[in-house]
């Protein structure tokens, strides 16, 4: 490659000077296009290029795990404002922010999803743009690719859509040359109906009901349009009971399947399996982002590890940095009001305790760390070497939540019906708990909140919650505070208006004036 344009330096030299004396020997150079430089127009021809430019649209879901500075990476700005975490390193400023609810938009967490989504925007409106294109190909395949990439499109703006409200929605591809090259916010319901209308379309793309590879499938996008309309429901549209009859219509049609079909989609039977890269995209894993060693390792594992000021690793990996550690009080809201709770047993969703280097002597921690995404092939365990590297995905839609969905929005239609208290007692039946019964229509939503927070703690669901709900859960009476007040009791900080949106990244307000005004109170 470097040989090709050292001749193509050379050529425009000799051109230059061949101009300069008034020849016109370069006249057919200057007309020639470089085929080694691509364009949509030059490279969208055969069929596989529309796998590939879709497959490129899958990579970039990595964005969540996108290290952000010194022991930090994106995915904390999910966990970092809810409470229920802490940091035992305390050298990344912009996570300690985050922790402390005092950051803004020079927050280089913020500026990196706001980067890296609209780059996952770009590449599926890249992809909607020029596969229609390719001829010939096969029609199903065509029309398989496009319903992924709406799915992956619906779901970057999904994420952007919650942190920051009102933002550009840009449904093609883009040049300097666009008349929207600078585009202005467009209102956040807008952005919701454009994914909506995303996700019908992928629900009507033909995909398969499951997909192990990790593609999108039919119960994806289904069960992702069952958590939008939820998300609609609530704040901050407040769409109401007709979209929680949508959410629970929606999420209904998984459960169905699943009942009928419990060899494909379900709840593990255990939770190592949630964590058990043998398991990826299977049975309660409907859709996870990618990881494989030798292309991207999974980047939660040594976040989670304990930090290596320990003066032991605890895994074939190495030193941990934990910088993303339970926060003692919410860990001990598991056993403090339900004493039967198996989620904080040893080695379920947490860990006190390991093995010197994965598979050696045990190794007490002195503190509970985050089990959930710890993966043993990679670390080690006892009589069995880790691997050192990690292929586990990260969960972005679980059976479990499709079932609590349903739960939450069947409740909302009316008092909650049997097949409501079905799906929120296998919930808490797996964590060892009480079936639950009788409850009025308010008691029963609680029960499914204290669940969501528990069962999905360290997913990236709570903060969403929270915001959408205008709720926080309170560790210490086991009920609910309102947004704006509660007191994180990680940080001591009281949560405000102003934090139930992100704000803008100051970096692209100075470079597009259109994004103006910023959120309010940044």
């Amino acid at each position: 490659m470097k040989r090709n344009i050292m001749n193509k330096t050379w050529q425009l030299v000799l051109c230059g000077a061949m101009l300069i004396g008034g020849g016109s020997g370069c006249s057919k150079f200057l007309d020639e296009k470089d085929p080694s430089n691509l364009s949509p127009d030059s490279y969208f021809t055969l069929p596989e290029h529309a796998d590939a430019a879709v497959f490129a649209a899958y990579a970039r879901t990595r964005l969540i795990g996108k290290g952000a500075g010194i022991f930090s990476n994106n995915y904390q700005l999910l966990d970092a404002p809810t409470g229920t975490m802490v940091s035992a390193t305390a050298q990344n400023s912009d996570l300690n922010n985050l922790l402390g609810l005092v950051y803004n938009g020079d927050n280089l967490h913020i500026q990196q999803w706001w980067k890296e989504l609209y780059k996952e925007i770009a590449q599926t409106n890249l992809v909607l743009d020029n596969v229609p294109k390719i001829n010939p190909m096969d029609e199903g395949q065509r029309t398989r690719v496009l319903g992924e990439a709406r799915f992956l499109r619906a779901w970057a703006y999904f994420y952007a859509v919650r942190f920051w409200g009102d933002i550009p929605l840009i449904l093609q591809s883009q040049t300097p040359g666009s008349p929207d090259f600078s585009p202005g916010r467009a209102k956040a319901e807008d952005v919701y109906n454009a994914i909506v209308a995303d996700l019908k379309i992928a629900e009507a793309a033909g995909l398969p009901w499951i997909d192990n590879s990790g593609r999108a499938s039919m119960a994806a996008v289904k069960s992702q349009l069952a958590k939008v309309y939820l998300t609609m429901a609530g704040y901050p549209l407040n769409k109401g009971a007709a979209y929680y009859k949508l959410a629970a219509d929606k999420a209904k049609e998984v459960i169905d399947y699943a009942t009928a079909h419990p060899a494909e989609i379900g709840l593990f039977s255990s939770y190592a399996d949630l964590h058990n890269p043998a398991m990826n995209n299977k049975l309660e894993h409907i859709f996870e982002v990618q990881y494989l060693n030798g292309v991207e390792e999974n980047p939660l594992q040594t976040v989670m590890l304990p930090n290596n000021s320990l003066a032991q690793d605890i895994s074939e990996k190495g030193s941990g940095q934990g910088s993303e550690v339970v926060s003692p009080s919410f860990y001990a809201s598991f056993k403090k009001f339900e004493p039967a709770d198996k989620r904080t047993d040893e080695k379920q969703f947490f860990y006190t305790s390991y093995y010197v280097k994965g598979n050696g002597a045990p190794f007490p921690l002195g503190a509970p760390y985050i089990f959930k995404h710890f993966d043993v092939t990679c670390h080690g365990e006892p009589g069995k070497k880790g691997t050192g590297v990690s292929n586990l995905n990260v969960p972005q839609i679980r059976y479990a939540e499709v079932l609590l969905i349903y739960a939450e929005a069947q409740n909302r239609t009316g008092l909650a019906n049997g097949e409501a208290y079905a799906a929120l007692n296998a919930i808490r039946g797996r964590a060892g708990l009480a079936a639950l019964s009788g409850l009025d229509q308010a008691s029963f939503e609680k029960a499914v909140w204290r669940e969501r927070w528990h069962e999905f703690c360290f997913e990236g669901i709570i903060w969403f919650d929270m915001v959408r709900l205008r709720k926080v859960y309170n560790e210490d009476n086991n009920g609910f505070d309102e947004f704006v007040g509660h007191i994180n009791k990680n940080s001591g900080q009281a949560l405000k208006e102003r934090h139930l949106l992100y704000p803008l990244p100051l970096f692209e307000m100075k470079n597009n004036p259109n994004l103006k005004p910023q959120n309010p109170g940044y």
